[in-house]
């Protein structure tokens, strides 16, 4: 893998060279790089079913997630989808004043959406980013890091997120409340198996996401051109109602045997 050209420290050239020793591979490929983000989360004794939100915090940290970045910025298909969403977004300018990446860690799609906009505000909703990730930005005086959800945006942006995180309904409402009225969320998931840190409790969603969207008080304006991401609409300010979402969760994770047995049945 190349990243000679990279902004890296020589303490974060040694992390990344001493993690592609460990490669099987004489080139990383994201199989590859699942397999070693897999045997650090081992290694660290994490447990999807059963978190430890200490030993789930050292796995985030670790520099891992440094290679991903750069893996990304050299994966031809990781980057079409990102720069179909930055698309989306400068055809939509008008209606766009600022955006909020939430989770966008290493800062990639932000600078995306900087270098084709850069009087746009992009903002990154990251609350322990990597250094290499604060350089990566030092020349975009529109895009800068936050630690808090504390105004609302025009677009708010997640690839990736919710699938990791314990509670993604609640996550999810606290990103639409980031959003204005009338504004968009840009949302992209992988609620599979694909990678230990995708948490089973979230599978469930990949059928009955857009549910809880409607019932969040979005609509679903469809699929964001040549990416896997999905276009909402916050149509009407409203309070979410967790008590209703919560028994839809508990039937959305009833169903969801079901649903898996019918997909496999179709599949063969």
């Amino acid at each position: 893998m190349k990243f000679a050209e990279a902004n890296l420290t020589l303490n974060e050239r040694k992390d990344i060279e001493k993690l592609l020793s460990q490669s099987q591979k004489d080139s990383l490929d994201l199989e590859n790089l699942w397999q070693m983000m897999d045997m650090i989360w081992d290694k660290l004794g994490c447990d999807n079913k059963n978190l430890d939100c200490e030993k789930i915090g050292l796995f985030y940290a670790h520099p891992i997630w440094i290679l991903n970045g750069l893996f990304i910025e050299q994966d031809l298909t990781s980057m079409s989808h990102r720069q179909a969403i930055s698309k989306w977004i400068s055809h939509h300018r008008n209606i766009i004043q600022s955006v909020i990446d939430y989770g966008g860690g290493f800062g990639t799609l932000a600078r995306l959406i900087s270098d084709n906009e850069r009087d746009l505000i992009v903002d990154i909703f990251e609350p322990c980013p990597s250094e290499i990730a604060i350089r990566s930005i030092l020349t975009y005086p529109n895009t800068n890091f936050v630690k808090l959800l504390n105004k609302k945006y025009d677009c708010l942006i997640s690839t990736d997120v919710l699938e990791h995180v314990e509670d993604p309904l609640q996550v999810f409402a606290s990103m639409i409340n980031a959003v204005n009225t009338h504004g968009y969320l840009i949302i992209a998931n992988c609620f599979y198996p694909v990678i230990k840190c995708h948490l089973p409790e979230t599978f469930h969603l990949k059928y009955t996401f857009n549910i809880f969207a409607k019932l969040m008080g979005l609509r679903v304006i469809g699929k964001c051109k040549n990416s896997y991401a999905t276009v909402y609409i916050k149509e009407r300010n409203r309070v979410v109602n967790l008590s209703l979402i919560r028994i839809v969760e508990i039937i959305s994770k009833g169903i969801f045997p079901l649903l898996e047995i019918a997909r496999n049945l179709k599949n063969h």
